[in-house]
């Protein structure tokens, strides 16, 4: 085997095994999100805050010891700073309401911009090639964003559970792909 075959085959191989580490990562994240989805999405939360207090404390950390920063960007970095920091700490004080309030601001978000998807697709119509399918198009994301906009918790429920069934069959897929990745038609 040439140096050249070798590496080619060391390059698959890593291909494959970052495949099917990925492919089983997704499907354990998928099952979790669909047997534990509250503890999942808490678990998300928690994330969430750790990363706003570390990033409270990098925000701090460069307005206490800039010495390029002027003034008010000195005390505006302070202000984030402790501003990530507060909100981090009260997430971790009561995990469960702040998870359902990151739920409800996701189904909102999520809904607002199913509704703008459909208002910009009727922009749309005169240049369609298919009026009818961007009209239903259009009607649809409209409904479900409507549909998520009052009932956002209830909505982020639903995008969390099809979001852990697509993680499943998602994750299935690339393993199959990391068994079937590099190897060339007989």
């Amino acid at each position: 085997m040439s140096t050249e075959s070798a590496a080619e085959q060391s390059a698959v191989n890593g291909i494959r095994t970052a495949l099917g580490i990925g492919g089983v990562l997704s499907v354990i994240a998928g099952i979790l999100i669909l047997a534990w989805p509250g503890q999942s999405a808490a678990v998300i939360t928690a994330i969430i805050a750790i990363y706003a207090i570390a990033a409270g404390l990098v925000y701090a950390g460069l307005g206490i010891f800039s010495k390029t920063k002027g003034g008010w960007s000195r005390i505006g970095h302070i202000a984030l700073g402790i501003l990530f920091i507060i909100v981090g700490i009260l997430a971790f004080v009561n995990l469960g309401a702040a998870t359902l309030w990151l739920a409800a601001f996701i189904g909102i978000l999520v809904g607002i911009l199913w509704i703008i998807e459909g208002v910009v697709s009727l922009s749309t119509l005169g240049e369609a090639a298919s009026r009818g399918w961007t009209i239903f198009f259009a009607i649809i994301s409209i409904i479900a964003g409507l549909f998520l906009l009052f009932n956002a918790v209830v909505g982020a429920a639903i995008l969390w559970w099809i979001l852990g069934i697509s993680l499943i069959v998602l994750g299935i897929i690339q393993i199959v792909r990391a068994f079937t990745f590099g190897k060339r038609d007989l």
